[in-house]
């Protein structure tokens, strides 16, 4: 039998590309057709065709955008009753810092105190007897756009009459200079000008959405690294992120080692509780909290062929018969976009059954 998807483009052009690529590999058990979710004939589409599934990748850049798709993946899983990969509760708690802070607080997940302000009299009274240093973050963006590290009263003080002011917060919206490689990419983009332009557009796009009347500011934790944990099904994947500066997001330095077990586990009781299936979990080690989870991704990055190396070998952790066992293998190719694919192959059949 094969299987019928729907992908679930966003505002950026191709940035859907490894739903299809995965797709076409197994092109035998799973055929696709692209939906532009920003297109106002979205959900003439959407129900045009009797799909299995609805694979989504939504955006990170602007506000805007990202509301509309939160909006739209909701009618298809929960007025539609369709299915959804990643659910509707990932999407949601996606490149939304100010929402996944609440979603933490109340299952009561440790996480860095976090506080979001509506009311400038609110945010300065707070910046009276905060503690320093703290960290201001933008609610939108990864690779640590918008994150800021504010040492002392002044400094915060000046970031909150900025974020309630007519420029609202500021943000990075160019490219990211504390990533290795960048001039190799600004070589390719010179030799690919078709790639340039939408690029382009999608800097400008991020430097009009400003964030004002509205600011988030989060303990700061000290640290040397962060976990980040990938779970995509049953394959479990860890690694560290080391610090560049003073913060690990968006360095792209890691280090690679065999995870403790209650990384895993901690992070398959998430996963498993609420029903997840594909996770980038970023955690802080802290010796007197436990495990204190930073961000939650459902789509992520990936800068290296693998995710996790134990020995110099490639593969994944899988927890069968209440055991962790190492599989050695390459389950990370196409972005892990393939392993997802595999999942949601798995999940179909298990509804046919």
């Amino acid at each position: 039998m094969t299987f019928k998807a729907a992908i679930l483009a966003n505002e950026m052009k191709e940035d859907h590309i490894g739903w299809v690529r995965a797709c076409s590999k197994y092109k035998q058990a799973i055929e696709c057709k692209v939906i532009d979710l920003t297109a106002f004939d979205w959900l003439e589409k959407v129900k045009s065709e009797p799909f299995d599934v609805f694979l989504a990748k939504p955006g990170g850049f602007t506000e805007r955008f990202k509301n509309l798709y939160d909006e739209r993946c909701y009618i298809i899983e929960n007025e539609l009753g369709l299915f959804l990969y990643p659910s509707l509760k990932e999407i949601l708690i996606y490149e939304n810092k100010r929402l996944l802070s609440y979603w933490l607080s109340a299952h009561g997940i440790p996480h860095p105190r976090t506080y979001v302000f509506y009311n400038e009299a609110e945010a300065l009274e707070f910046a009276r007897t905060a503690g320093f240093p703290v960290m201001a973050k933008y609610n939108i963006g990864g690779s640590g756009s918008g994150v800021y590290k504010l040492e002392d009263r002044t400094a915060l003080e000046s970031y909150i009459r900025r974020s309630f002011s007519v420029k609202g917060a500021p943000r990075r919206w160019g490219p990211n200079l504390r990533q290795k490689g960048l001039l190799l990419r600004g070589i390719r983009y010179l030799f690919q000008p078709g790639k340039l332009g939408p690029r382009l557009k999608v800097y400008h796009e991020i430097q009009r959405d400003s964030q004002m009347k509205m600011l988030i500011l989060q303990e700061y934790i000290m640290h040397e690294y962060e976990w980040r944990v990938v779970v995509i099904g049953n394959s479990y994947f860890a690694h560290k992120k080391m610090k560049n500066g003073d913060r690990a997001s968006g360095s792209l330095r890691k280090e690679y080692e065999k995870p403790p077990v209650e990384l895993l586990q901690y992070c398959r009781d998430i996963m498993e509780k609420f029903g997840f299936y594909s996770q980038a979990i970023d955690l802080f080690d802290t010796s007197d909290r436990g495990f204190l989870v930073n961000e939650m991704q459902c789509i992520f990055g990936q800068s290296d062929p693998y995710q996790m190396l134990i020995e110099g070998q490639s593969g994944r952790y899988v927890y069968r018969k209440k055991h962790w066992s190492f599989e050695p293998g390459d389950f990370n190719s196409n972005e892990s976009y393939d392993l997802r694919v595999s999942h949601v192959l798995e999940l179909l059949k298990e509804k046919l059954s």
